[in-house]
């Protein structure tokens, strides 16, 4: 299996060098150049979830990857479970918070960081992770890599635009694990991140990787629990073609990997992509002109990004045929939308978080009476803490994972939205011993 840029087409890579690469010529997004429905689907769906893994990624890995390789990157990745919880007779969450920093990136960051260590180990090579994050995604790169040998990560996130949970649990970790608050938005942090790729130097001196969800490892993770939902639904109703997934929609990563299982032969009725304010991929599915707007900092922080760096994946999958295009719709949900939904899941009995709430609503207006709903659970509540307290008005317990990083100090480094001061940071002339260490 190889991977083509979608921009440059010639350009193809086997799997290890996606990972390793991150993105392609003139930042281009790697896609896999074939993808083949598989066999007997309700066989798979009878599998363990670390097994049926195995199988599905199978064919995307594994001229890079042994068996037993894979079967060992995937154990230790995915060494947390993701529960189908009923909601109502015709709806149900995807629960996908119950990995080491309590959202679904876990899944995509762990499985991406066992892959690098894999290829790394034998060259020796040294790495350094840039990624931009509007929430979630730190968290779990930063614990996923934390600790790796020959692997540095940086991560930039907008200062001040995040919960205070969320910045605890990947700024106070250390190691080889740095963090940079960047006065800006999501959408400056990511063109930073796209502007170092671009500086083949910088990019070339300190081994530039990126694990945002435009890591082609992090989507092929994701889509295993897109089965492990459909497996679940299938041993509690009979059935399950008839479900419709509404995906809280950022960087739009999740929904992309919804939609590859799909192709993979999943059979899936239809995908709703769930926004709040920020609202480009709505807009450009109504008008089909594509205008980002200036993003809007809303209580579903980690869906603020204007300009989502997969909608080009989203866009071939459906313009390439693997998708009709009848199975994406979109749908916006304001900030008093998504308060009176958190109070409404509240209502019948489910605690539940300003994203999954977004993707909550989105479904009630949009699902039809012969289809079955799930909506996923991103984030666990807590790491919402203020939000979900202040809207329900009831105090919320620290799990664990959070209670632990709840007083630790807080290491990020203050940033302007200036590629000149990374670019300078990262080359070793800030002083970090991390970074210098990163390009010796």
């Amino acid at each position: 299996m190889q991977f083509y840029n979608l921009k440059h087409p010639e350009e193809k890579v086997s799997f290890s060098q996606a990972v390793r690469q991150g993105l392609g010529k003139d930042q281009g997004l790697f896609f896999p150049e074939s993808i083949t429905p598989l066999d007997d689907i309700e066989g798979l769906l009878s599998l363990p979830l670390v097994e049926r893994s195995c199988k599905i990624l199978e064919p995307f890995v594994g001229e890079d990857l042994t068996g037993e390789e894979l079967k060992d990157i995937v154990t230790r990745a995915f060494n947390f479970p993701a529960l189908v919880q009923p909601i109502s007779e015709s709806c149900a969450v995807l629960e996908l918070f119950h990995g080491p920093t309590l959202a679904f990136k876990d899944f995509g960051g762990r499985f991406m960081a066992q892959c690098l260590q894999a290829f790394t180990r034998q060259s020796k090579e040294k790495i350094t992770i840039l990624t931009a994050t509007s929430g979630d995604t730190g968290a779990a790169v930063a614990h996923a890599f934390s600790g790796l040998e020959n692997i540095n990560v940086v991560i930039l996130y907008p200062k001040g635009k995040i919960s205070l949970l969320q910045e605890k649990m990947f700024t106070t970790l250390g190691g080889n694990i740095s963090t940079l608050a960047v006065n800006g938005s999501f959408d400056d942090c990511q063109q930073l991140v796209k502007d170092s790729f671009d500086d083949h130097e910088l990019s070339k001196s300190i081994g530039l990787n990126s694990a945002n969800s435009i890591n082609i490892s992090r989507l092929l993770a994701q889509i295993c629990y897109y089965f492990e939902a459909a497996a679940q639904l299938y041993r509690q109703r009979g059935k399950f073609d008839d479900l419709v997934f509404s995906v809280p929609s950022g960087n739009f990563g999740n929904l992309t990997a919804g939609m590859l299982a799909k192709a993979l032969g999943l059979p899936i009725k239809r995908f709703i992509a769930a926004t709040n304010a920020n609202d480009t991929v709505p807009r450009y599915l109504r008008s089909g002109t594509w205008s980002p707007n200036p993003t809007i900092a809303t209580m579903s922080n980690a869906m603020d990004v204007s300009r989502p760096n997969n909608w080009p994946r989203v866009e071939h999958l459906v313009t390439a045929g693997f998708i009709p295009k009848e199975s994406l719709s979109a749908q916006t949900i304001d900030e008093e939308q998504t308060q009176m939904t958190l109070i409404k899941l509240n209502g019948l009995g489910y605690i539940s978080e300003p994203h999954a709430s977004v993707a909550y609503r989105a479904l009630q207006q949009d699902l039809e009476n012969d289809e079955f709903g799930v909506f996923l659970g991103t984030a666990h509540p807590a790491k919402f803490k203020e939000t979900v307290e202040s809207v329900l008005g009831q105090p919320l317990a620290l799990p664990k994972e959070l209670a632990a990083c709840a007083s630790e100090k807080i290491l990020s480094l203050p940033m302007d939205n200036e590629f000149s001061q990374l670019r300078t940071l990262l080359m070793g002339k800030y002083a970090s011993p991390l970074l210098n260490e990163a390009v010796s």
